[in-house]
């Protein structure tokens, strides 16, 4: 009977996996509009835009102190300025100018958008030119935040990290305690005068320095080969990466108490953790174009809490205010896994 469901539950699960996340397509992405002008040309243009189906408004700002804060808080991905007298500008020149700036930390969704809104702009300007019977240009100033030759590898480091870190704490603490019960050498350790608490911390303690390890090597190489940026703490950053291998870790336990062999072990591990980490952590895809009940299913995948956490430090220079929630939920998954291990382990005993 498992071999049927490995069989065929297993490829079901990943085609209905990959066809519903691996899309190109952006809807009701998070934008803040800044109008200086506010007059009826913005407004029917904000309307537009807003009434595509790609955009949300996520606020109206006042500043352009405002734009940097915006995408700091993590949600808004795009904000559009219009430049003051805008319309007055297309009345009396036919050129009026505006300004696209985007959260290019995420390279790809910033493109798309970026894309998007010029598309959609062009549209209305083709609507706007019969009513005028002149020649009009809006002309669209584009920026991109934090990474602005759009390098690929701002984003494939971060998740990169939060994948191996996640595999190697995760897979090889399930692997080496599952080894023991296989051998019959964790009863005899259980006798021993040993705690069981002190046996745990014994095998997963070399593969915590090993991923810390290669923490600081996947740092190192994405900074000083990739030159992707540390813009903020490099000592949070690194305490941030030891939370995760602390959660990677206890998930290795947790899942080490439910299986009795290796080979379980490490299938239940790369199902459970390889194809999700990398398709429901918003490594590549974005979370906010999945339906909504593979969105609840992201929100339990530590590494997704992990690369916002390093985006934001690495990138956008944001201290602990800007990420405590996303820390807060590490700390939580850590706290209910290691329950459930415990109880599944004093089970066990009995």
């Amino acid at each position: 009977m498992r071999t049927v469901v490995i069989l065929f539950g297993i490829p079901v699960i990943q085609l209905l996996l990959f066809g519903y996340v691996v899309t190109n397509e952006i809807k009701d992405a998070k934008i803040a509009i800044y109008d200086q002008s506010k007059d009826v040309v913005t407004r029917v243009l904000t309307q537009k835009i807003l009434s595509s189906g790609y955009f949300k408004l996520e606020k109206d700002i006042s500043n352009y102190d405002e734009i940097t804060e915006s995408f700091k808080g993590g949600k808004t991905k795009l904000v559009i300025v219009f430049e003051p007298n805008f319309a007055r500008q297309i009345e009396k020149s036919g050129v009026a100018h505006m300004q696209i700036i985007s959260d290019a930390s995420e390279p790809n969704t910033a493109n798309i958008l970026t894309n998007y809104s010029i598309a959609i702009t062009r549209d209305y300007l083709k609507e706007l030119s019969p009513i005028t019977k002149s020649p009009i240009q809006i002309i669209p100033e584009t920026r991109m935040y934090y990474n602005p030759d759009l390098k690929g590898v701002f984003m494939f480091v971060p998740g990169i990290m939060a994948l191996l870190l996640m595999l190697i704490s995760a897979m090889m603490t399930s692997i080496s305690i599952t080894r023991e019960k296989e051998l019959g050498t964790m009863e005899v350790l259980l006798v021993s005068p040993l705690k069981p608490i002190q046996i745990i911390i014994g095998k997963v303690m070399p593969y915590a320095l090993l991923s810390f390890v290669n923490a600081c090597v996947i740092i190192f190489i994405g900074h000083f080969v990739f030159e992707v940026p540390v813009e903020g703490s490099l000592i949070l950053l690194l305490a941030e990466s030891i939370l995760y291998i602390i959660t990677a870790l206890s998930l290795g336990i947790l899942i080490s108490s439910v299986t009795n062999s290796q080979q379980v072990a490490m299938l239940l591990s790369l199902i459970a953790l390889m194809l999700p980490s990398i398709l429901l952590s918003g490594f590549i895809f974005p979370i906010e174009n999945m339906p909504v009940i593979l969105q609840w299913v992201c929100q339990v995948m530590p590494p997704k809490w992990f690369i916002i956490i390093i985006k934001n430090i690495m990138l956008k220079g944001v201290g602990l205010s800007y990420v405590w929630k996303e820390t807060l939920v590490l700390f939580m998954m850590i706290v209910v896994f290691i329950l459930i291990s415990i109880k599944k382990f004093n089970i066990r005993l009995e």
